[in-house]
């Protein structure tokens, strides 16, 4: 070492190290040698300052480079300035830890004698390990627990970069779990310990957790609709009255069923008649009617209206039902049969969004009041499995689909929740391939589905001003169809084609009640009738025939024929017969019924007979629907022996027309109700007739 003697400011030599290449130390004059010791209250503060940011610089962490390091000497991560960063890494961010310490295993690290290092670092009892089970609670902490409303506990997770929301007791929320459990410890989750770790973080969810809505395809917050894509982006359509957009991240909560499948992302620009080419429908009136059921749908909340399909094997019934649901809500088995029990029912409806039941041949009276509570509004409770007090409950409001040969709907309760169509069958000339059918709708969809969503923007700017003179039985649906339709066609287009279905309903309910058809019959040729139950039930069997007097669809006694009456009595009084129900105040305490007759109804051929039809028209019967550009039915129905074959005594064409047809004759007896057409008239266009 040389000393420069070089005198500072102070006039004492200063000392130049050729090792460190610094000269920044002053020593007395008489000392001629590097002194390790300083005296700082010589040195100036702006170099302090630097030297303090100089030795900052040189601070490294000890985790850089670590893995590099291990792939040459497996002794690196056991230094304590490593063991102790490792401890560090593992109490603050339990994930990046299990990531470094996987990487760490597969560059040659000795794991276990690591573990038990950073064990002794943070102070951890000699061979004392966590459990599997708070492993896997730990690792869940990077997930965002909530309940919905129901207390069903859920999961949203951040995957690649978008959100992801998974019920806790989930598949998917199970294999998440298991997953990183895999890359925490290299190693699978014992059942016993994934089920106690699963307990405890639904319980977190429930009560430590905020609550949210949970959706099933489309959902709505703050006035605004979202329907969720199913994209493995878990992307969806934000819609306003301003407009709709895709978007990542949607704030409201969307889950996925199995069965699934995705929509395709909307385009504009479309046309809504590019949908008629593959529908069997003849009838623009019936066109309507469908895709303001599709509008529908594609709201978050009822009621949705039922449709009623019916027609002859060929008419492509099961194709009519998989596109609807393929444009609305995709599903690897988009079409069902009936369930047995109501559980059944409604664990499809939690599931699905819209529900198809093909082939239907007949409805039993409890799953016809099941479904009226699924188009409206209703729940179901059921005991819990392994539970004496627990029950499980299931809320669910749902569009449905019914399709068969005979006009299945026969109860009036559900009637006035449906929309009936009748669907004519396809010659064979004008049939296509199924593939060729299928591929020409997967070209169409997105701009098909494009044109529902500028309608449903429509109808979230024009509900709020939107106002019937009447309401039907499905008010809200009625509303917000007419809010929309103007978007697609001029105003009073739906409900022109909604009341002419009504009046089909109401004339077609009453010709399947063998009661309804009596009373009609008997009050033709009177104008009140009042008496007993067992009277009514004496007079009626004298209006009809042994054989349907005989029949198990006739009441057996007066009890069951009030019922009969009481369910029929909203339709009579719609085609002009009132029915009331009165308890006289006597001793006896007799109830009377007393049937009055408002309108002179037209008369039947025959007692017993159903009642002629409202209105006639040209028989439209040989229309195929050949300008559809419609294609072979799927295979479910390309077979002519693949639907039972059942003869109908009566079977309505609807109204090809699209004006309005209050010019009628209405009923003046309710003024409710929708209008009736009048007497028969041959040829009229734009009538419907039964043949």
């Amino acid at each position: 070492m040389t000393v420069n003697t070089e005198s500072c400011e102070h006039g004492l030599p200063r000392c130049f190290c050729r090792r460190c290449g610094e000269n920044d130390r002053c020593v007395p004059a008489e000392s001629s040698h590097h002194v390790d010791e300083i005296d700082v209250a010589h040195e100036p503060a702006e170099r302090s300052i630097l030297k303090a940011i100089a030795a900052a610089e040189e601070v490294r962490d000890p985790l850089d480079g670590l893995l590099e390091q291990t792939a040459h000497d497996s002794g690196a991560p056991f230094t304590p300035d490593v063991v102790a960063a490792l401890a560090t890494l593992k109490k603050d961010d339990l994930a990046a830890f299990g990531v470094l310490r996987a990487g760490l295993k597969s560059a040659g690290c000795r794991i276990t004698t690591l573990d038990r290092a950073i064990a002794d670092e943070s102070g951890v009892a000699a061979g004392a390990r966590p459990t599997q089970a708070n492993i896997l609670i730990e690792l869940a902490q990077s997930a965002e627990l909530f309940h919905a409303p129901d207390g069903t506990s859920f999961a949203d997770l951040d995957i690649n970069s978008h959100r992801e929301t998974w019920r806790i007791r989930s598949t998917g929320f199970r294999r998440w779990l298991t997953r990183r459990f895999f890359e925490e410890v290299g190693g699978a989750p014992s059942s016993e310990a994934l089920n106690s770790a699963l307990n405890l973080i639904e319980a977190r969810a429930q009560f430590d957790a905020p609550e949210r809505r949970v959706h099933n395809r489309v959902g709505g917050l703050d006035g605004k609709l979202y329907l969720d894509l199913g994209d493995g982006m878990w992307r969806a359509v934000e819609i306003d009255s301003a407009g709709w957009r895709v978007i990542n991240n949607p704030p409201v909560r969307f889950r996925r069923a199995a069965g699934m499948q995705p929509l395709p992302a909307p385009v504009a620009g479309g046309s809504v008649e590019a949908l008629r080419r593959f529908l069997n429908v003849d009838s623009d009136k019936d066109f309507v009617l469908v895709v303001a059921w599709a509008l529908a749908c594609l709201r978050d909340c009822g009621p949705y209206p039922v449709i009623a399909l019916a027609g002859e094997q060929g008419s492509a019934k099961s194709t009519f039902s998989a596109i609807l649901r393929s444009l609305l809500d995709p599903n690897t088995a988009p079409l069902r049969a009936l369930p047995r029990e109501d559980r059944d029912l409604f664990i499809a409806a939690s599931n699905s969004h819209v529900l198809v039941f093909d082939n239907v041949s007949g409805l039993p009276p409890w799953i016809s009041d099941t479904l009226c509570r699924l188009a409206t509004g209703g729940g179901f409770a059921v005991r819990q499995l392994y539970t004496d007090h627990d029950e499980v409950l299931f809320d669910a409001t749902r569009p449905v689909i019914l399709n068969g040969i005979e006009e299945i709907v026969t109860r009036p309760d559900l009637a006035d929740r449906a929309l009936f169509l009748t669907l004519q069958p396809i010659p064979e000339e004008h049939r296509r391939p199924e593939r060729e059918l299928w591929a020409a709708f997967e070209a169409e969809r997105p701009k098909i589905l494009g044109v529902l969503l500028d309608a449903v923007v429509e109808g979230l700017k024009r509900l709020p001003e939107t106002h019937l003179q009447r309401l039907p039985r499905m008010a809200d649906f009625a509303l917000w169809a007419t809010a929309c339709e103007t978007a697609l066609w001029p105003q009073g287009t739906f409900w022109s084609a909604y009341y002419g279905n009504l009046d089909d309903v109401v004339e077609g309910v009453l010709d399947a009640d063998p009661v309804a058809t009596a009373v009609r019959a008997m009050m033709t040729m009177r104008t009140v009738w009042t008496g007993t139950a067992s009277d009514l039930l004496g007079v009626l069997a004298e209006a009809v025939s042994e054989r349907v007097a005989k029949s198990k669809s006739w009441p057996d006694g007066a009890r069951a024929l009030a019922g009969r009456l009481r369910r029929a009595a909203t339709f009579l009084r719609k085609v002009g017969i009132d029915i009331v129900f009165q308890k006289e105040q006597n001793r006896t305490r007799t109830r009377t019924i007393t049937i009055t007759r408002t309108q002179f109804p037209s008369a039947p051929e025959k007692p017993g007979a159903a009642a002629s039809a409202a209105s006639a028209s040209s028989d439209n019967s040989g229309k195929t629907g050949a300008g559809n550009d419609f294609a072979v039915r799927s295979a479910r129905t390309q077979n002519g022996d693949a639907d039972d074959i059942s003869r109908r005594e009566d079977q309505i064409v609807r109204d090809n027309s699209l004006e309005n047809n209050a010019v009628d004759a209405a009923d003046g007896a309710d003024a409710t109700s929708p209008l009736q057409s009048g007497t028969e008239k041959t040829g009229a266009p734009g009538w419907s007739r039964r043949l």
